[in-house]
Formats: C-alpha cells, sequence, structure tokens
C-alpha cells in the first residue's frame, strides 16, 4: 500500500541498541532478546536487516558506549547506517539503501522511543513507507525526573497512538514480535 512505486518489499529497522543507548532501558534483556527473534526470522525469510547506529557527544564513535549490545551481531552484509540525528532517514543513506532494495515497508525496533524510534517512525511514514512498530521490540530509559512518563508509560503510549496512524495510500499500525510477518500485503 505504500505510496512509493515499485517497492515491494518489507526490511526490518533495528535502532540504536547500542550499548550507551540500553544501559539504562526498560526490560532490556526482553526487548533485545524480541529484536533479535526478529532478526532471525527476517534473515530466515531473505528479508533485509537495517542496522542503524547513532552518535553524539554521550555516544562518540568506536567507543564501548557506541558499539551495539553483544547479544546482537550484524551480519557484514547487513547494511548499517550511521546517523546523527533523531531520524534514522536525516542525513543518511537510508533512504538511498531502501530505494535499492526495493523497500516500501519498514518493521521498526529499537531504542529510544520517544526519541529516534518515533521519529523515525514519522520520517518513514511521511516519506511514503508503510510503517509496522513491533510494540515489544522497542525501549527508553526512565526520563521521569525531567518531567516524562515512567518508561512502560512511554512505550504503551507510542504502541497506542502508532496503532491508530492513518495517510493517504499508507499504513501504519503495532503489532507484537509473535504477531510480525514480513510479507508486503500485511494488514498489521
Amino acid at each position: 500500500m505504500t505510496t512509493l512505486p515499485d517497492r515491494p518489499n518489507t526490511a526490518l529497522l533495528v535502532i540504536d541498541v547500542q550499548n550507551g543507548v540500553m544501559a539504562g532501558a526498560h526490560d532490556r534483556d526482553g526487548v533485545i532478546a524480541n529484536i533479535d527473534i526478529l532478526v532471525g526470522r527476517a534473515r530466515e525469510q531473505n528479508v533485509p536487516v537495517f542496522w542503524v547506529q547513532h552518535s553524539s557527544e554521550e555516544l562518540k564513535r568506536d567507543s564501548e558506549s557506541w558499539q551495539y549490545v553483544p547479544e546482537l551481531v550484524r551480519r557484514d552484509s547487513e547494511p548499517l547506517v550511521h546517523k546523527n540525528y533523531g531520524d534514522s532517514f536525516e542525513d543518511t543513506d537510508l533512504e538511498a539503501l531502501l530505494a535499492e532494495h526495493g523497500v516500501g515497508r519498514v518493521v521498526v525496533t529499537g531504542a529510544q522511543t520517544d526519541a529516534c524510534v518515533r521519529s523515525t517512525l514519522h520520517g518513514a511514514f511521511v516519506r511514503g513507507y508503510d510503517v509496522t512498530l513491533v510494540g515489544d521490540a522497542h525501549t527508553t530509559e526512565d526520563l521521569s525526573e525531567y518531567g516524562a512518563p515512567a518508561p512502560e508509560q512511554v512505550i504503551a503510549h507510542t504502541n497506542l497512538y502508532w496503532q491508530w496512524q492513518s495517510a493517504p495510500g499508507r499504513r501504519a499500525g503495532t503489532v507484537a514480535t509473535a504477531e510480525v510477518t514480513f510479507a508486503a500485503a500485511d494488514t498489521d
């Protein structure tokens, strides 16, 4: 249903599951386990997996905190997108890589829910992609001391509002890991 012509394929996006990002993340191990399940399923079905890696003052390139968590291992054949902004499309080659793979639908996982995940969801949607959020495969840290809701509430709210996103010619939705399929014609 994507508005991008001739893009029947789906891709899995793994956003910023880096040591420094995940160190204080809500349900860290459960989220990583769900992402690992999805990566395995995508590989079995020859669905491209795109790894996104953030750099910032707190996540200095090549530092330990910048590295992906050891539980998830990217294959050399799987694209790695380096970014400096919340939206994984902003000033990166993600759009070109997705086009090269004929991708019109992205399945989104990773961290942080209320920053890079949310920015990428919207970035993909406004660019014409169908966007499925995996509700139990994204997380955030506790920012309640700064006035944010508790992490489980941030995650639940993001899952709720993404479930109801709509736009002409595009689909959005939220599903659990167990419900994810990578067929382009899904109605997730």
